[in-house]
């Protein structure tokens, strides 16, 4: 449907005018604990993405990895690189691999003391918690310890946790949730494996 240019021109204006008054009244700030999750891709590099902002803000970023130790990732190499990015990786590959729970909950446990030094320091900007949902859906940590820790973090800090399977409290704390749905993946229908850049 083509509109003509004055209607489009008050549409636009309406537009302007609707914006500028929802900028005017925010005018909070605080600390936000955002969710990433669903069965889509992109989860953890919308998390790398806001860390990278954080790093090029010249902000102290702080990040845990609870599943993907044995794999070899990007992200880490680069943003482990920035004197302002703490960057520590505890997992040792995906559940199906390790095939050891007492070992799994031992990783878990092990990342997750670092996660809440991070939380508690007041030393940190911004703090990614990433697969923290998966590790949550196996219970390996408790639930109900994640969200003390979080509600006790300090009010600026930042907090971004991805993993499919968000449990439902988790998703009621949060400030922000964004879940990724699964349309096509090249893997599923096409057989074609991870690929650097794109998947790591």
């Amino acid at each position: 449907m083509k509109t003509d240019p004055a209607s489009h021109q008050r549409m636009a204006e309406r537009r302007k005018a609707g914006f500028e008054k929802k900028k005017a009244a925010a005018t909070k700030e605080k600390g936000l604990l955002i969710v990433h999750t669903g069965t889509g891709k992109g989860k953890s590099s919308a998390a790398f993405g806001m860390g990278l902002r954080t790093v090029g803000h010249g902000m102290q970023l702080g990040v845990v990895q609870f599943i993907k130790g044995a794999l070899h990732t990007a992200e880490r190499d680069l943003l482990g690189g920035f004197p302002n990015c703490d960057f520590h990786t505890m997992g040792e590959g995906y559940t199906w691999n390790t095939q050891n729970r007492d070992a799994d909950i031992a990783t878990a446990r092990k990342g997750w003391d670092e996660a809440c030094r991070m939380l508690a320091s007041g030393e940190y900007d911004m703090v990614i918690l990433d697969e923290l949902n998966v590790v949550m859906k196996y219970e390996y940590l408790p639930l109900d310890e994640v969200l003390a820790a979080f509600a006790a973090r300090p009010a600026d800090l930042h907090v971004v946790v991805t993993g499919r399977h968000a449990p439902e409290a988790l998703i009621e704390a949060a400030d922000l949730v964004t879940e990724m749905r699964l349309v096509k993946h090249p893997y599923r229908e096409q057989g074609i494996k991870a690929q650097q850049g794109v998947e790591f």
